[in-house]
């Protein structure tokens, strides 16, 4: 699977579990992409670690089609981890998600990452292979090699993961992806409602909305850089002054005739 595609979907959770102790190391994993044969063994690993149930339109997509970025750890030719995320453009995503970005990020150009799958077998979690996975994803996404087709227009990469699974929570935290929203009943499962959260991870140059708080920041920073508060007061009014200069010229001298007393 070389290129990537878009496709609309519903956001899934995250498992992550403990396990007592690492099963293998990370020199014996071996990462590849899904191809058509892995099928059966992924929809397998998928009905153990997630709770709800996927369309088989889903696992043929995932294993064959280039839409996705569905990548496999493989340990003694056995997948033992999955991550599976979907590019696609900002201004398509669903109402619930079309803040994680600021306003100004709002152009057809923009892309956002989505991770619908993050998954390692009960006996080989807490080995470093979820985090291999991520890494994997993120650094394929804003590394400093631009990668086809969406070269660095990728902003932000985010996930949906419900508000009980506290080890998924955090995963992420620890790998500083910022909470972004509570989702009240979002998810469906086995006829149940249940709330979810938002978590991003902002990439090459992406940022949430700003407050207050950010835009202070932000001028607070920019006057440090040049050189302090005064000095970059004074160069912002003196390009002010000039502009106004410019774009106001000064009236044309005026003859004033007294006039003569009158006696």
């Amino acid at each position: 699977m070389a290129g990537f595609s878009w496709y609309l979907s519903e956001g899934f959770q995250v498992i992550i579990e403990k396990s007592k102790e690492a099963k293998c190391s990370l020199k014996d994993v071996q990462l590849r992409f899904l191809c058509p044969d892995d099928l059966e063994e992924v929809r397998s690993l998928c009905r153990d670690w997630f709770p709800i149930e996927y369309p088989q339109s889903w696992y043929e997509d995932i294993t064959s089609s280039d839409r996705f970025f569905a990548l496999a750890a493989v340990h003694k030719s056995e997948i033992i981890g999955l991550i599976v995320a979907e590019i696609k453009p900002y201004l398509k995503l669903n109402a619930e998600d079309r803040g994680i970005l600021s306003r100004w990020f709002a152009s057809k150009d923009t892309l956002v990452a989505y991770i619908l799958s993050l998954g390692v077998a009960r006996s080989f979690r807490r080995s470093g292979v979820a985090t291999m996975l991520l890494e994997v994803l993120i650094n394929h996404l804003s590394g400093p090699m631009p990668q086809p087709p969406h070269e660095h227009r990728v902003k932000a990469i985010f996930l949906h993961v419900l508000t009980t699974n506290t080890e998924a929570i955090l995963f992420y935290e620890h790998r500083r992806f910022r909470l972004h929203s509570f989702l009240p009943y979002y998810y469906s499962i086995k006829g149940r409602c249940k709330d979810g959260f938002t978590y991003v991870y902002y990439v090459n140059g992406g940022h949430a909305p700003w407050g207050l708080y950010d835009y202070v920041k932000f001028v607070a920073r920019a006057a440090w850089r040049g050189g302090g508060l005064y000095p970059w007061l004074w160069g912002k009014l003196r390009t002010a002054l000039t502009i106004a200069w410019h774009r106001y010229p000064r009236l044309p001298n005026r003859r004033f005739i007294v006039p003569e007393k009158v006696y």
